[in-house]
């Protein structure tokens, strides 16, 4: 099943349906908020895997799930500083087509996804270095010697939650390879929200217990990777998907 035909134009009762588990139904939010979700690639063994690990059961968004590190984003992530910024396509493509969007903003969701990583799965990207931060969630990388890098993030794809959840989120979906990540910390991250870590070929993480938007993005990947191997920057398409008029749209970006 190709991302595009599986979740374009799906009515809002259609995806409520397939994702009666995943979210907790109820007056949420209007405006979603920042998210960044990282997909870490490893190209090793002839085939790709992805990174993925379980949620816990109790908590109220995709209990139980599998899922790629991610979380929300902190706007003051774009003061960190960095070793070497997004590249210039990739980040004229997250700034996006809505006036919201900023080059500022770009950088705090692409830095979300470093630190979110870094948490939940103790991995932590960029370049050894001495690194300095006054803010307490991006500690580890100083106490470790790395300096954050995201010229290697590459923008797959964005994915709005639909109205009627009880948190609601704008995602954007960025991948980076394995060899990108400057240290493995052997104990994992330390909020421990990603519990059961594991690198799993593209076919066999789409078999896995994920959502469902987590499953049409990895085929949107896998096309993706098959066209362009390197993932070089500014190529592909990374799709945008949201709700419209009562149907998901998937807005090639």
């Amino acid at each position: 099943m190709s991302g595009q035909a599986g979740l374009e134009g799906l009515s809002r009762a259609d995806i409520d349906r397939a994702e009666n588990r995943d979210f907790a139904i109820g007056k949420g939010p209007l405006r979603p908020r920042d998210a960044a979700t990282l997909i870490l690639l490893d190209r090793s063994g002839g085939q790709y895997r992805v990174l993925l690990g379980r949620r816990h059961a109790s908590h109220t968004f995709m209990p139980g799930k599998f899922v790629f590190p991610g979380g929300r984003t902190d706007p003051a992530d774009s003061r960190i500083a960095v070793e070497s910024g997004l590249h210039p396509a990739e980040e004229a493509r997250m700034v996006g087509p809505t006036r919201r969007d900023s080059a500022a903003r770009a950088r705090a969701i692409a830095l979300s996804a470093l630190r979110e990583t870094y948490e939940e799965a103790g991995l932590l990207i960029g370049t050894p270095g001495p690194f300095a931060t006054r803010r307490p969630d991006w500690q580890g990388f100083a106490d470790h010697g790395i300096r954050p890098a995201l010229d290697g993030l590459r923008f797959v794809a964005r994915a709005v939650t639909p109205p009627g959840r009880v948190r609601r989120f704008d995602t954007r979906f960025l991948a980076a390879w394995r060899d990108d990540v400057a240290l493995a910390l052997p104990d994992g991250g330390p909020t421990g929200e990603l519990e059961a870590l594991m690198w799993l070929p593209i076919g066999e993480a789409r078999q896995a217990d994920i959502p469902m938007i987590t499953r049409i993005v990895l085929d949107d990947l896998e096309k993706r990777l098959s066209e362009d191997p390197e993932l070089s920057p500014g190529g592909g398409v990374a799709p945008y998907y949201r709700l419209r008029h009562g149907r998901m749209q998937r807005i090639p970006l």
